[in-house]
């Protein structure tokens, strides 16, 4: 089953503990994007308005003990999209959002696979499938054995940092 507009958003409130993302691509294209990241290219802040309907989501979610999180595994040197995607992270910490970074610049990847994808309370896997460009294809209810996403998820976050303390250097 693939999820789009509505029926995704019904798909992703409907967690009843919590929503974690993996992320691995250097470059997501998303049209709605194309103005703030050509205003954060040309050295002018992120407005804040650019992440407000995600940040309240967040906050929402946080009011009714409900968690989200995610890991972007990364290289470096960063993409200029990362380092615009970077800026909205900051927002969606301060909302409440675990963000951490994975780093594979200078070490081995620790088994975890190049596909994105959202799991929900340890039990519902929606794969998220891109272009080459990073252009979203489909966002795919995976009817499978959630486990192999569950450890993937343990491993990411345990090899992963806190995105402040990525940040702070």
């Amino acid at each position: 089953m693939h999820l789009a507009g509505s029926d995704w958003r019904a798909y992703f409130d409907s967690m009843e503990r919590d929503a974690w993302r993996l992320e691995t691509r250097p470059v997501y294209t998303v049209p709605q994007e194309e103005q703030a990241i050509r205003r954060f290219q040309a050295g002018n802040p992120l407005d804040p308005g650019d992440t407000a309907a995600w940040t309240g989501r967040v906050r929402n979610y946080r009011a009714t003990n409900r968690s989200v999180g995610r890991v972007h595994i990364v290289t470096r040197p960063l993409t200029d999209y990362l380092r615009f995607e970077f800026e909205h992270y900051r927002h969606n910490v301060e909302a409440g959002e675990d963000v951490r970074i994975l780093d594979l610049t200078d070490r081995p990847d620790p088994g975890i696979p190049s596909q994105d994808f959202w799991l929900f309370d340890d039990a519902q896997v929606v794969l998220m499938n891109y272009r080459a460009d990073g252009t979203q294809t489909s966002r795919e209810v995976f009817d499978g054995d959630p486990k192999p996403y569950v450890e993937w998820k343990r491993i990411a976050v345990a090899e992963s940092v806190p995105f402040l303390e990525y940040v702070k250097d």
